[in-house]
């Protein structure tokens, strides 16, 4: 180990192990956004084929007439019980971080959304299918502020904002892996557990973490001092003078997070809405006879989710890269900006049958989704090594509550709006104006490097 005045740095972990972490981080954080986007794209087959069994089960001989508003809620309530589990498993897996070792906290994560995404296989009511999705996003919520804090306590500071935006890009790339295996294998109510199998096969990530990955450098150096430090990282976080930093964080994580559940979400069960409705409805012939059922395209939720994703992508990627050139404070409003221009240009004005509708999915995306190559450069700026992953987790995770009692609320609009998704969306994306007037507060953090 090297050690200059007191302090380690990054350089003490080799090449070969620097990549290895990366590559760790990269995949633990890269199946999440999967885990994320799997059940938007399974959410309405699963509902209609549980909602289906149910009612043939308690009344054999009739007709099964599915409640559309019903499905909506129960996204909502999917929606929600992802952003509360995986708020929970932040906090827990932060701390975690904190006191056991970065890479053991990750490895459990993985390990947590893995395992329980595979038992949601065997569930037999929208209930059951609720609470597994609940206790698996715990890992979700704990691999964020792991991953984060090894990328960023592992790679020399010249790196860290293209590396902020390789880590930001992991999730979408996930994101898209699901959506074209869902393209390719077309998700329908007859056929959507095996998506649940998909989810389940990161645990042998989650195994290497434990065996193969080595711990951060600085998390070990600086042990012994958050040894000594009797409040412990939860307390220390939320007393002066780190106090003012953790609500500033917490409030700057909340708007992306709320812009993605609660409104560009919305876009992947909306496609599948209509696509359902496009099939229902009863067209007449030139000779006044009823014409052949449309079939609906099971495949149009997953085409939607790849546009959406493959922005993503290439966003998340600018989101460092951006803050870098342009400062931290001036990206995050310019991205607060075009996220609120974008989704009032595709739920106010567009429809999912549009021929744009594909490629303003794919611009939605990346716009969007540029705060979380942001999020990865400037939140572990705010906070030493000893309460970094608390602090991030604590950040990023807790807007999540917040975004639970939006997605909730929007329980009012599917019953005021009539389950109309494009109503729901474009309210929800007034959000993002929230965001611009937050970031003027926030500290300057340009050009700094992380502190001990």
């Amino acid at each position: 180990m090297s050690v200059s005045d007191g302090r380690v740095t990054p350089l003490e972990l080799s090449v070969r192990q620097r990549y290895v972490v990366l590559a760790a981080a990269f995949l633990g954080w890269m199946f999440a956004g999967l885990e994320i986007s799997l059940f938007v794209l399974i959410h309405r087959p699963a509902m209609v084929s549980l909602m289906t069994d149910a009612a043939l089960e308690s009344s054999p001989t009739q007709p099964v007439v599915i409640n559309e508003q019903a499905v909506t809620q129960w996204f909502a309530w999917y929606q929600a019980a992802f952003l509360l589990g995986a708020a929970s498993g932040g906090w827990i897996f932060g701390l975690l971080g904190d006191r056991r070792g970065r890479t053991r906290a990750l490895a459990l994560s993985v390990l947590c959304y893995s395992c329980f995404t595979g038992v949601s296989y065997f569930a037999s009511s929208p209930f059951e299918l609720l609470i597994l999705r609940f206790l698996a996003c715990h890992g979700i919520g704990g691999a964020w502020p792991n991953t984060v804090a090894l990328v960023a306590e592992a790679w020399p500071d010249v790196s860290r904002p293209f590396l902020a935006g390789i880590l930001g890009t992991a999730a979408n790339v996930g994101q898209v892996l699901i959506g074209v295996i869902c393209l390719l294998n077309p998700v329908t109510p007859e056929s959507w557990r095996w998506v649940l199998l998909v989810g389940a096969s990161p645990v042998v990530i989650g195994i290497w973490c434990l065996r193969g990955v080595p711990e951060s450098v600085r998390w070990l150096m600086a042990r012994d001092q958050a040894t000594k430090n009797s409040a412990g990282p939860l307390r220390e976080l939320f007393r002066p003078p780190l106090r003012r930093l953790a609500f500033m964080g917490i409030l700057l994580g909340a708007i992306p997070v709320i812009g993605t559940a609660a409104n560009s979400q919305w876009i992947v069960p909306w496609t599948d809405q209509v696509a359902a409705q496009q099939r229902s409805e009863v067209k007449i012939g030139a000779d006044g006879k009823p014409l052949p059922k449309a079939k609906a395209d099971p495949k149009s939720k997953a085409r939607t989710q790849v546009a959406r994703a493959s922005g993503a992508v290439f966003g998340s990627l600018l989101g460092g890269i951006l803050a870098a050139l342009l400062g931290r404070r001036t990206t995050y409003f310019l991205i607060s900006l075009l996220s609120l221009i974008t989704s009032t240009v595709i739920f106010g004005w567009m429809h999912p049958l549009d021929p744009w509708f594909y490629p303003a999915s794919f611009v939605f995306g990346l716009v969007g989704v540029i705060y979380f190559g942001w999020l990865p450069l400037y939140l572990p700026e705010l906070f030493p090594t000893r309460v970094r992953a608390t602090g991030t987790g604590i950040s990023f995770n807790t807007g999540r509550v917040v975004a639970a009692c939006v997605v909730l609320g929007t329980g009012l609009f599917v019953q005021v709006f009539g389950g109309d998704y494009a109503k729901i969306g474009l309210w929800t994306g007034m959000i993002y104006g929230v965001g611009m007037i937050i970031i003027l507060f926030a500290p300057r953090t340009d050009g700094s490097s992380l502190k001990e």
